[in-house]
């Protein structure tokens, strides 16, 4: 079937969609939030072993993983765990139905997952922050099991930062205090001036590699926190991340994935550019500016025309449509129901993405998303974090700001 074979244009029926989202939530809960995640292979004690301390072996190990279109991890010994940023999608899904239905279950469910995360962050390091639970190599860096990153640790933040807005306990706004503190204070500073900043994935002295979305994601959660306890010199310094990252935008209005763009293989690809555009927002939001109106709107025009299809698919990268991949599809409902949110519009796309979602990438018999989609066939690997996490806050975005509860 190709994607104009299943187009589907007209809005998802406004009641299947929280019973989707019951199901999602109910699968994560099942299994007390522990799954597979996308770069998990080096948990494989066989795969840790063959690949030893080589770059390229680690490469092989978790590519031949994560390309598999069978799920080979059980076989190879790869363990569920709990990923604090699936738990962080989770418990935000979880506290935006909080906040459309007053759930108190719901409510005491995001209480538990973040207090979990609380109490489990990196060790070693000032502040709050968190990592993956697996060993991870990538391209520009290797990252030993729950070494923190600047990624995952902005995504808790904002669930924190929504758990304080949502529940009123302060001991939420503590906690991202702490994390912003990680994210603008530990190593390493890669490029600054008077007005930009930049910052590096992981707190490792030893890396250069320059990754977009990473000052995008501090800047714009700095410049939240800065605003909900009037601490004027976060959002300075969150514009100042932001700023960098909007001066890096091309022509035509995209991102590249590095700096410089021959640094990755990824070019204007789509969940990262959607983390950018959510960003940028934020801070704008945030500080009360404009500055970044005009990036943003050419941001989101490119997100929308080159890195959908009209039938409301998922491109894998600007210059690629194939695979279609969860991630991209919740990024897009994510990001289109937020422009809806603040600017008024966006609700027609996001649910044309959703409606193409739910018809092609989503297993009702199983209550599970498909992991990608590929020339002919369906990956049906489940991976929590990536296929339930991220559809689960899509569907509650969805909800909250284009659809409401029927």
């Amino acid at each position: 079937m190709t994607h104009d074979q299943s187009a589907a244009t007209a809005a998802p029926a406004a009641g299947a969609i929280p019973a989707v989202l019951n199901r999602v939530l109910e699968t994560a809960q099942s299994d007390h939030y522990a799954g597979y995640s996308k770069h998990d292979a080096l948990n494989s004690p066989l795969l840790a072993r063959l690949a030893g301390e080589s770059r390229l072996r680690r490469l092989v190990a978790t590519q031949v993983v994560t390309r598999s279109p069978v799920h080979i991890r059980p076989v190879l010994g790869v363990h569920k765990a709990r990923n604090a940023k699936g738990l962080s999608l989770f418990a935000r899904a979880l506290l935006a139905r909080y906040r459309m239905t007053g759930s108190a279950e719901d409510a005491a469910e995001a209480r538990e997952l973040l207090d979990w995360l609380i109490a489990h962050p990196a060790p070693g390091f000032d502040g709050l922050c968190w990592g993956y639970p697996y060993p991870w190599q990538d391209q520009g860096f290797f990252a030993p099991r729950y070494f923190p990153n600047r990624v995952v640790t902005s995504f808790v933040g904002q669930a924190l930062l929504d758990a304080c807005e949502t529940l009123q306990d302060s001991r939420y706004l503590d906690a991202a205090r702490l994390a912003v503190g990680f994210l603008l204070g530990a190593p390493k500073t890669l490029f600054e001036d008077e007005s930009r900043w930049c910052l590096s994935y992981v707190p490792d002295p030893s890396i250069n590699w320059i990754v977009m979305d990473v000052s995008a994601l501090s800047g714009g959660l700095a410049a939240r926190l800065g605003a909900l306890t009037g601490d004027s010199e976060l959002i300075t310094q969150g514009g100042r991340l932001v700023r960098y990252v909007a001066s890096k935008q091309t022509s035509e209005g995209a991102w590249f994935y590095a700096d410089p763009p021959s640094a990755s293989r990824i070019t204007h690809d789509n969940y990262h550019t959607g983390f950018i555009l959510d960003a940028i927002q934020q801070y704008g939001l945030s500080a009360g500016s404009s500055e970044f109106d005009s990036a943003y709107r050419r941001g989101i025009e490119f997100y929308e025309q080159r890195l959908f299809e009209p039938s409301g698919a998922a491109r894998f990268m600007s210059d690629r449509r194939y695979p279609v991949d969860i991630h991209g599809c919740a990024q897009g409902i994510i990001t289109f129901s937020l422009q809806q949110r603040h600017a008024g519009t966006g609700a027609a796309t996001a649910a044309r993405v959703l409606s193409w979602t739910l018809a092609n990438m989503w297993d009702p018999a199983s209550g599970w998303f498909y992991y990608q989609r590929r020339r002919g066939y369906r990956t049906r690997i489940r991976e929590l974090r990536w296929c339930q996490g991220w559809m689960s806050l899509a569907l509650a975005s969805y909800l909250e700001n284009c659809g409401g509860l029927a």
